[in-house]
């Protein structure tokens, strides 16, 4: 990033009251568990698309996220920004400096995801990190979230070992937990992660921050297996996959496809204009579910 945005970690001024009409007390109610089903069902994978929310601003950012769920997202992975995104590459970088400043707050992410709630079931995972959790009070943070309709949280930097407050918090508001699995994470090590996640396990199948690759790596199916020695939870491998082919390699052995930065890229590359990204994040993300269908 060449201009480092202000974090809004210390903010404090999220509404915590339930929306009406919705299961926020930690009920059985699990969309996340809905839509692996359904997508095994059908033999497929789930497409989980990424953006960060509040890029380039607000509005903007809503009528992305309702093009992605409109063509295909089913999972919308939120990615709350943040000045320091040490997991993500330029592309992320940058999206989160423009959120940033453009006004995102706490309260303006939560906003967003109940006004993307108002309209749709679509699970929402939010792509954290540890400090803005933390800074705002993790009960008081995992309880807003649930409040405005999130179903998961990723918490990119924050070990399973020093998750106990985040994983109590999110037991206590019926929020999923999803934690990482990368290609240098021992076997040893993956049963203690499967065991403090809740709503599936991400696989980051490339060494490194987020971005567009030009080839998928080249062991995934032997992490996906490895780990599903050690749960029946779902695997969702991302990181570096951004063409409908990639889709289709990864979806042939993944329960679900991460796809972010090649969605970011259409934010970025239709600056100034909301109609242009609706319609090319339209064209994409149809493209890319039509990869997560898998061979009869």
């Amino acid at each position: 990033m060449t201009r480092k945005a202000p974090a809004f970690a210390a903010e404090r001024d999220f509404p915590f009251a339930p929306r009406a009409g919705f299961c926020g007390d930690g009920g059985s109610m699990s969309r996340l568990a809905d839509v692996f089903r359904n997508t095994r069902a059908q033999n497929r994978a789930a497409f989980v698309a990424y953006l960060c929310a509040g890029d380039p601003d607000f509005e903007t950012s809503l009528a992305a996220c309702r093009a992605l769920i409109a063509n295909g997202a089913d999972v919308l992975e939120l990615g709350v920004p943040f000045s320091d995104p040490l997991a993500d590459g330029l592309t992320n970088q940058l999206a989160a400096q423009r959120a940033l400043e453009s006004g995102m707050t706490t309260a303006r992410v939560f906003e967003l995801v109940r006004l993307i709630r108002e309209a749709s079931e679509v699970p929402i995972v939010f792509y954290a990190y540890y400090n803005l959790v933390f800074a705002n009070g993790i009960d008081a943070y995992v309880r807003a979230a649930k409040s405005a309709g999130v179903d998961g949280l990723l918490t990119l930097d924050l070990p399973p070992e020093e998750a106990n407050e985040v994983a109590a918090a999110c037991r206590a508001h019926g929020v999923e937990t999803v934690f990482i699995v990368a290609p240098t994470t021992p076997e040893a090590r993956v049963a203690k992660i499967a065991a403090a996640t809740t709503g599936f396990i991400y696989y980051v199948s490339q060494e490194g921050v987020t971005g567009v690759r030009e080839r998928v790596a080249e062991k995934i199916p032997e992490a996906v297996a490895m780990i599903r020695r050690h749960t029946t939870l779902p695997v969702a491998v991302g990181f570096g996959i951004s063409t409908r082919a990639q889709v289709t390699q990864v979806a042939a052995v993944a329960d679900g496809v991460v796809v972010g930065s090649a969605l970011v890229n259409c934010i970025r590359e239709n600056l100034g204009s909301t109609e242009k990204i609706v319609a090319r994040l339209a064209a994409v993300a149809g493209d890319l579910t039509a990869g997560t269908r898998r061979r009869a």
